[in-house]
């Protein structure tokens, strides 16, 4: 009996589901990162991934289903990262630092999933907008309840300021990635938290003891 070119494909042993949506995720970031969501097929991820189109069809639906997936599981990594980057010190110059360099720890190590929010070719979907919406929302409220609990100043300003420093962070580190700037992560982390504190740094707080060089 003469195999076809779908026997020959090699397989993946059976993994837990759990274990397999999180392979076959890995493999889709790999491919829509290489080829936007337009080009991206399933059958390439199936294949990519080892399994059979109806294994992958299982855990997803269909295409948008797995990218919706993927995306918010990379939302949620940078969220949770702004989170635990604020939560990391208690002197606001090391927080603001803390949370520049998550930026640039992020799309250093985690490029891929870094390009796939912030470089979306199907931004124009209401789902997905609302996902990308939500990294941005979600990790400015966190800043902003920090500025809030420091300074004197209103709710929405604090608002203001945080979502400016989230850009500031995330387009920064964006650019240095895309770029392939000469500036060495560290030093590219130093520049950008050392011009957001200058910023942030001046409003009032009557809690704030000087730090060192102040």
């Amino acid at each position: 009996m003469v195999s076809s070119p779908a026997d020959a494909r090699p397989r993946t042993s059976r993994l837990p589901r759990d274990a397999r949506r999180a392979q076959l995720l890995g493999v889709a970031r790999e491919v829509f990162v290489e080829q936007g969501y337009h080009s991206a097929s399933m059958d390439e991820i199936a294949e990519r991934a080892g399994v059979s189109k109806p294994v992958l069809y299982q855990h997803f639906p269909g295409k948008l289903d797995l990218y919706l997936a993927l995306l918010t599981t990379s939302a949620d990594e940078i969220i949770a990262g702004v989170t635990t980057a604020l939560a990391s010190t208690t002197d606001n110059r090391r927080r603001v630092q803390a949370t520049i360099e998550l930026w640039f720890d992020y799309v250093d190590a985690q490029g891929q999933s870094f390009l796939l929010v912030f470089g979306s070719d199907l931004t124009n979907d209401p789902e997905v907008r609302d996902i990308v919406d939500r990294v941005i929302s979600e990790s400015a409220s966190a800043i902003a309840e920090v500025i809030s609990e420091d300074t004197d100043l209103p709710d929405a300003a604090a608002q203001l300021l945080a979502v400016s420093l989230v850009g500031m962070g995330h387009v920064g580190a964006r650019n240095w990635l895309s770029a392939e700037s000469t500036l060495g992560r560290e030093e590219a982390v130093q520049l950008v938290s050392a011009l957001a504190w200058r910023g942030i740094g001046g409003f009032p707080n009557p809690h704030r003891q000087p730090t060192e060089g102040e």
